[in-house]
């Protein structure tokens, strides 16, 4: 059964007759035949569904997707990629379905934005005019802050891999050409960063392939952060109970320094030998929010929101979802589509010139495998409160266990929220 905005406002508290000072807006009526126009930047688990739920909602309201490319490569399971248990065809989706709802794409970069004018400018030259504007830009890997990284990077010696794509193939081929014996030397940075369980997940797949094809070698995980940022009960269960003596944790150990000629990861304590090099460097809110002035927190690394609209609190009319808002909920593929779902309720509403739903839910569960038949999960429900932003709900949590089942919900989750973002 399709799942229509009544239904989802019902589910996220929807009706109470609190107003949102502000927040209520009349529509320009920037689209064809004066229809309000909703332009979206970024295809991604956030902007897709942002952008087919308000189609799907409101068919009255005209839906601007800008995305620069071709196919969709999920995040979500790109681990089992590195491990051997999937290829890239597995994690790549077609935006084939999206026109289908209504929705125009448009293939291009956005190089510009004018909020007083509601104009949203391309690389391509078209000029596209908006009432409201959701920008769902994932995060910026900062490689600079790591020093010869850019240089080791163009190399082809190290990569961060934290957009799953092409240098998610290309660690893989480092993997499958590592000698037996040899050492695999990742990091996590500190957070906030995107998905915060997955370089742990990356430990355990990576060792699940060492383990079958390469017995000899080792990881070091170089952790920014003074313990185990997610799912910690779950990993180390997995690495003493599958991976003993794999996998060696260095917490408080962020990288300064990468090497492509020494393959070396320089951290404060000391020089670490690598064969294979997987710095993940500290991330900050897409660059597209700096074009029209969002990142605005106080180290202009991340986006605030008014949490129950995800408007600026900046930038007016513009909306920002997924991994570039700062909040207390996770950075998660999960979490961007809840985000976008009550971004597309409360777009609806504000043109309406109807008050918003002020107590939204969100719900967020992440999976992570352990081995290739092992998995557990994290899964939290969050409820909006003034003043407070998100509260976790009672009943929460995270499994500190793997085991076959939460292997086959992980499996079926992906295809449901693949299905749910672009379908």
């Amino acid at each position: 059964m399709t799942l229509n905005r009544r239904d989802f406002l019902k589910i996220s508290g929807a009706g109470a007759a609190v107003a949102l000072a502000g927040c209520a807006a009349t529509p320009g009526g920037s689209g064809a035949g004066g229809r309000a126009h909703v332009v979206v930047v970024g295809a991604g688990f956030g902007g897709a569904t942002c952008a087919k739920y308000l189609r799907m909602w409101d068919p009255n309201v005209e839906v601007t997707l800008i995305e620069p490319n071709d196919k969709f490569v999920s995040c979500p399971i790109s681990n089992w990629v590195l491990g051997g248990m999937r290829t890239m065809d597995d994690i790549t989706k077609g935006y084939d379905n999206l026109p289908r709802h209504g929705i125009k794409m448009v293939k291009d970069y956005v190089v510009a934005i004018d909020a007083g004018k509601r104009e949203v400018k391309t690389r391509g030259g078209a000029s596209i005019t908006y009432d409201r504007l959701v920008l769902a830009p994932g995060v910026e890997v900062l490689t600079d802050t790591v020093k010869g990284f850019k240089e080791a990077e163009a190399a082809g010696k190290v990569v961060h891999a934290w957009k799953a794509g092409p240098q998610t193939a290309h660690l893989r081929k480092q993997l499958e050409a590592m000698p037996d014996g040899g050492t695999f030397v990742m990091s996590v940075p500190a957070a906030p960063y995107r998905c915060p369980p997955g370089p742990y997940e990356r430990a355990c797949m990576v060792a699940h392939y060492f383990k079958q094809a390469k017995p000899k070698s080792k990881i070091i995980l170089l952790d920014g952060n003074p313990d185990i940022a997610s799912k910690k009960g779950l990993f180390m269960d997995a690495w003493n109970t599958f991976y003993p003596g794999m996998i060696e944790y260095r917490p408080n150990n962020a990288p300064l320094a990468v090497s492509g000629d020494k393959m070396v990861v320089t951290t404060e304590f000391d020089d670490v030998k690598a064969d294979v090099m997987n710095v993940v460097p500290r991330q900050r809110a897409g660059e597209v929010c700096e074009l029209v002035g969002a990142r605005n927190d106080s180290n202009k690394a991340w986006c605030t929101v008014n949490l129950a609209t995800f408007e600026s609190t900046t930038v007016p009319n513009v909306h920002i979802i997924g991994d570039s808002v700062l909040s207390n909920l996770p950075k998660s593929g999960h979490m961007a589509t809840n985000h976008a779902k009550v971004c597309a309720a409360a777009i609806i509403e504000l043109l309406a010139g109807r008050q918003p739903d002020p107590i939204p839910v969100v719900a967020n569960t992440c999976y992570s495998a352990t081995s290739d038949t092992t998995a557990g999960y994290v899964a939290n429900v969050f409820r909006f409160e003034a003043g407070k932003g998100y509260v976790t709900q009672p009943d929460g949590g995270a499994t500190g266990k793997g085991d076959e089942y939460n292997f086959s919900f992980a499996e079926s989750w992906a295809l449901n929220i693949w299905a749910d973002a672009l379908s």
